[in-house]
């Protein structure tokens, strides 16, 4: 073998080695021992199907102990969690969500926009006062992996 082909064989293992511990860094869980996710939720059309997933993921992994999620909600799909309006299946799933321990995070602006204040939405909301895309980013630089399904 030449020297040309045992620095491109060299180059090939480095790099494969370098994917592999950046694949096991994406799927290793923080030193909680639970994984961190942040769902991101702006579409009104995809609120029951992100609920779906976010009960999905809980019961995937084996339940809150296993896994921390938060999920933050702007635009037209807080329109879906004024209490007066929602429907009876998306107030039961927050409830339970929330009685996990789960966050569940409102857009200041979109709360603004839509002239509603966390007493108006259903139980187990937070406020983002400095907006939802500012908090999905803060959630982020915790740690938490982004899901915008």
């Amino acid at each position: 073998m030449d020297r040309r082909n045992m620095l491109l064989r060299a180059a090939a293992a480095v790099g494969a080695v370098f994917a592999a511990s950046r694949a096991n860094a994406a799927t290793e869980t923080p030193a909680t021992g639970k994984l961190k996710v942040v769902y991101h939720l702006n579409d009104l059309d995809k609120v029951g199907f992100v609920l779906g997933n976010i009960q999905n993921h809980f019961d995937g992994v084996g339940g809150p102990d296993h896994v921390t999620i938060a999920l933050v909600v702007h635009g037209p799909a807080l329109k879906a969690f004024h209490a007066a309006s929602a429907n009876p299946d998306i107030s039961k799933r927050v409830g339970q969500f929330s009685r996990r321990g789960m966050e569940i995070a409102a857009c200041g602006n979109t709360m603004k926009s839509q002239n509603v204040t966390v007493n108006e939405l259903l139980p187990g909301f937070v406020v983002a006062d400095k907006g939802g895309v500012v908090r999905i980013a803060e959630l982020q630089s915790q740690g938490y992996l982004y899901l915008r399904p």
